[in-house]
């Protein structure tokens, strides 16, 4: 519904007090925003968006500004992430928005909501070669769900709400709007803007999918001997985490999670497995994948067997049965869905009929097999420092209200099989993508929007220095957080698979890092640092870290030649 906005007679006594006849466009983008929810926005100046800022400050809406645009975007998706509400980025022309194609790009694969807003010269100046005028749109529109040119100033609004729109239409992602110099500075009379009401104009996104194909699964699961379920982000993008454990305790199923959805059940929980994932599905005769595509994470679905019958559930048409055939797709939302699928096995179910005590001993002694066999990497005082070792520490200094974010390569995929959050929505990491330089912005995110929160966060070496020069950001915001760099001079995935396909001799060319001491980076810029060689020493290393109050680098020197049992069985490498 649009706001309209009556024009009164004003007498002269309270001209001084009236609401303006008009207003720019870089006010209604800032009236859009507030519409959505919005309270910050992340952001680098330039001289085509500063309108923007000057109706932010009068919307009550904060802007936070980075030292680089691709941070500003990948802290709109991390603020996506953390919220359920969607984030923002506004970033100039040209490199300005070129700039920030990777945070977009990412947001794109993690299907994480989010408004990229980028300058544009004049429309008056079109095609004359105006300063940073670029095809913005033709570059951002393979890589989001909606990317448009905004042609006039009374559009500007209903354009922003629209885009909005077009990032929850199916799975979400991000949108991009550009919005040219002199459409953004002019002004139009208030009467002719559409300006959004907040909560007046979204269509509800909790779709419980076909009645027909819930009652199908309730029917399989009930009569399922061995089966089990992965929790994909999905699950906590739709914010189902509490319908999957009224789901898992209802059906007694065993739970298996990965991306965002790590943390739907806590750690030690009877119906939480998290190391026998592919003993599961090779002896399972049900498998449930919800939330999460058959891309190369699932070995494009071919890890699953042709002997089990496989659902998936997921919010988007095309993902359903992409790469492998399934029995049974639903598409819709993942909480709705196992909602539904809850109350109509609960009907179904006698004493005993769910009773699967066999199954889930055989499931617990792999998954305890699989820890016991780990367990002296794990625990090991080597120096140097081994990085299961280091993965141990982190997970064992987490708190029911830490937020854990990797960001890296081997480093984060050691921490994988390790680290566990306690509580839904505290895990974060890249995505499909893959992208590294996300931990920073991430950090900025999530300390920004729930400053309650400890936020935990383990950089790669070579993925910090990526963006970290926004650490001197979290300093001046003063978002403390404790960060620790697993530093083994390398960027040791791609060394790995180097080594595999030409050999040690030519293992180390182009993947050379220096020995940075990323602890004094932290002090230079203000926040709290310490070096760490021995494995006895990290733990009272992080728990300084907390204390201090500051944003925090603990440099951890880790061995250079271990790498994670996930680096070397990553298909790109056999």
């Amino acid at each position: 519904m649009a706001q309209t906005v009556s024009q009164s007679p004003v007498s002269s006594d309270e001209a001084d007090s009236a609401s303006p006849t008009t207003i720019s466009g870089g006010h209604l983008v800032a009236k859009a925003l507030k519409a959505e929810g919005i309270d910050v926005i992340f952001t680098l100046c330039g001289g085509h968006i500063i309108d923007i800022y000057d109706g932010c400050v009068d919307e009550g809406i904060d802007v936070v500004d980075v030292r680089h645009e691709q941070v500003a975007a990948h802290a709109a998706d991390g603020y996506a992430r953390i919220t359920g509400r969607p984030g923002c980025a506004v970033v100039t022309a040209g490199p300005g928005t070129t700039d920030a194609v990777t945070g977009v790009a990412n947001a794109f694969r993690a299907e994480s909501p989010m408004l990229l807003i980028g300058g544009q010269g004049a429309l008056s100046q079109h095609k004359m070669g105006s300063l940073q005028d670029l095809p913005h749109v033709d570059m951002m529109t393979p890589i989001t769900k909606f990317a448009a040119t905004v042609p006039h100033t009374a559009r500007v609004a209903d354009m922003v709400s629209m885009a909005f729109r077009e990032s929850y239409t199916g799975a979400p992602g991000p949108s991009f709007l550009e919005i040219p110099r002199d459409i953004l500075d002019a002004s139009v009379p208030v009467e002719q803007a559409r300006i959004p009401e907040a909560g007046r104009y979204r269509a509800s996104t909790k779709s419980a999918g076909d009645p027909e194909a819930v009652e199908a699964l309730a029917d399989l699961l009930v009569r399922a001997e061995k089966p089990c379920v992965l929790l994909g982000t999905q699950v906590w993008t739709s914010r189902g985490g509490a319908a999957a454990v009224e789901f898992a305790r209802t059906l007694n199923v065993p739970i298996f999670m990965n991306g965002a959805a790590r943390g739907t059940l806590p750690p030690k929980d009877p119906h939480h497995f998290h190391l026998s994932r592919r003993y599961a599905f090779n002896n399972a005769d049900l498998i449930l994948i919800v939330g999460t595509p058959f891309d190369f994470r699932m070995g494009y679905g071919r890890r699953l067997p042709k002997t089990a019958t496989v659902v998936q559930i997921d919010m988007d048409y095309k993902t359903v049965g992409r790469n492998r055939d399934v029995d049974l797709g639903l598409v819709g939302d993942p909480g709705a869905i196992l909602s539904a699928v809850t109350q109509a096995a609960s009907g179904r179910l006698t004493n005993g009929s769910n009773d699967r005590k066999a199954w889930f001993t055989e499931l617990r002694a792999e998954e305890d097999a699989a820890y016991e066999k780990r367990l002296p990497r794990q625990l090991s005082d080597a120096s140097p420092i081994q990085p299961l070792r280091l993965a141990h520490e982190i997970n064992e200094f987490l708190t029911e209200d830490s937020i854990y974010i990797g960001d890296g390569g081997d480093i984060v995929t050691f921490s994988g099989g390790v680290v566990q959050p306690r509580s839904p929505g505290h895990w974060m990491d890249p995505g499909p993508l893959g992208t590294l330089g996300v931990g920073v912005p991430f950090v900025l995110a999530a300390k920004y929007a729930r400053p309650d929160k400890e936020v935990v966060a383990l950089f790669g070496d070579g993925a910090f220095s990526l963006t970290g020069w926004d650490f001197e950001t979290l300093v001046r915001y003063n978002l403390p957080f404790v960060g620790v760099v697993g530093n083994n001079s390398s960027m040791n995935q791609i060394r790995y698979g180097q080594e595999q396909k030409y050999g040690v001799d030519r293992g180390r060319v182009g993947n050379t890092l220096g020995d940075v001491k990323y602890d004094e980076f932290a002090r230079m810029l203000g926040g709290y640092g310490e070096e760490v060689r021995e494995a006895k020493d990290i733990g009272p290393a992080l728990q300084r870290a907390r204390e201090s109050g500051k944003p925090s680098l603990i440099n951890v020197w880790v061995d250079p030649d271990a790498y994670a049992p996930g680096t070397m069985n990553q298909t790109m490498y056999k």
